[in-house]
């Protein structure tokens, strides 16, 4: 069921969006999920081209329809001067204008951060770039695994052979992330001071952030952690080991007293807690080898279910090492009740993810994802336009 757009925390919030992809969609689908009325303008002739990643979701792209839920799609030439000044009208009524084009593009088009405070000076700018727009790299084209590559993310992740991407589009995410907050906080400043603030994201900038444990590690210790697979760099026991069904258990020993308790309870080894090559955080890393084979001979012993039970019992963390089915069939997401159905362009219901925070007293709103140019009638007829000028537009191919 629609959830009324007056109930939600971000109601009378109108945003606008020069989008593609996933971190600029990705920011303003939660801003939608909390009730702002977010216009998606895409090119006329195929719009966003995330739209054509895949064709998985009953002929609909998984990234397009995870990312744009419960927004309105116009299409518009930007162009062509009749494109550009239609856009000039949304901006005049928004709150908000996100924007993730190419390197200098919305600048071009017209609508770049200083232009855009002088004619709308209540408008909350957004720009999502790869590097930042200012610096030596302000030109350079960023795609979510080159920002793995630049910030040695992918150093990190894989085996001890071979490095590997993060298998999500992380720097995207923590791109969408930042800017969805910075979005928030500059519409809270606005609110309580009239002060208009404008806010930058960059994909290689955000993920920077999520990589400065491992970079205070390798600035301080002279070595950056080493790639092992699903076990932990820096602290051991801690990884997945495969049990006598074959299924990966993955458990995790944070302090001294959960050593104690593994080596008692799991291990039937209570004098291992004390052996100098284990003794110690640091003593149990640098021998890890000769602790995974002895974690490893006991997991051998039992089925995963078995293995999991007593981990449980001894107060250990662990889980089994699941795979995408097994995740969609999760426990936690059915009991909690996290899944609704939400409406693609093909007519289908497919489930969706709540958003993870809950507000008291506020449900997030779960529309149906936009066709191209779904709503670019009622939108144009809203600003004014009659219908002989937006049968115009459409016969000049600008909407």
């Amino acid at each position: 069921m629609a959830v009324s757009p007056q109930a939600l925390p971000l109601s009378g919030v109108t945003v606008v969006s020069l989008e593609q992809a996933v971190a600029a969609p990705f920011a303003t689908r939660q801003l939608a999920d909390l009730g702002a009325r977010v216009i998606k303008v895409e090119r006329p002739g195929g719009g966003d081209f995330a739209r054509r990643y895949d064709t998985t979701v009953h002929g609909e792209s998984s990234y397009f329809v995870w990312l744009n839920r419960s927004k309105e799609s116009l299409t518009l030439d930007l162009k062509s001067e009749r494109g550009r000044q239609v856009l000039e009208q949304l901006l005049a009524q928004a709150d908000v204008f996100v924007q993730n084009l190419a390197p200098g593009a919305t600048a071009r088009l017209g609508f770049g951060t200083d232009s855009l405070a002088e004619r709308f000076p209540s408008l909350i700018p957004c720009s999502v770039s790869g590097y930042g727009t200012t610096g030596p790299w302000a030109d350079r084209k960023a795609y979510d695994l080159l920002v793995q590559c630049q910030t040695g993310l992918v150093s990190l992740t894989g085996s001890p052979d071979e490095p590997a991407r993060v298998g999500i589009s992380i720097a995207d995410i923590a791109a969408g992330m930042y800017a969805y907050s910075g979005i928030l906080t500059a519409l809270l400043t606005r609110a309580t001071t009239g002060t208009v603030r404008a806010v930058e994201v960059s994909l290689f900038e955000a993920l920077a952030e999520w990589m400065s444990q491992p970079a205070y590690y390798a600035r301080f210790s002279g070595t950056q952690p080493q790639r092992v697979g699903t076990q932990h760099a820096t602290i051991a026991p801690y990884g997945a080991f495969t049990c006598a069904d074959g299924k990966d258990v993955l458990l995790s020993v944070q302090n001294e007293r959960e050593w104690a308790a593994l080596c008692e309870r799991f291990l039937d080894a209570p004098g291992l807690a004390d052996d100098p090559r284990f003794a110690t955080g640091a003593a149990r890393v640098a021998h890890r080898e000769e602790l995974n084979a002895i974690v490893a001979e006991r997991f051998a012993e039992s089925d995963s279910a078995e293995v999991m039970k007593v981990l449980d019992e001894t107060g250990i963390a662990n889980a089994g090492v699941n795979d995408i089915e097994d995740f969609l069939a999760h426990p936690v997401l059915a009991g909690r009740e996290r899944w609704r159905d939400v409406r693609i362009p093909s007519g289908a219901m497919v489930p969706a993810l709540l958003p993870p925070a809950d507000l008291t007293g506020s449900t997030p709103r779960m529309d149906a994802v936009p066709a191209a140019g779904e709503h670019t009638e009622r939108i144009l007829t809203e600003l004014g336009y009659s219908r002989d000028d937006i049968a115009t537009l459409r016969a000049d191919h600008l909407v």
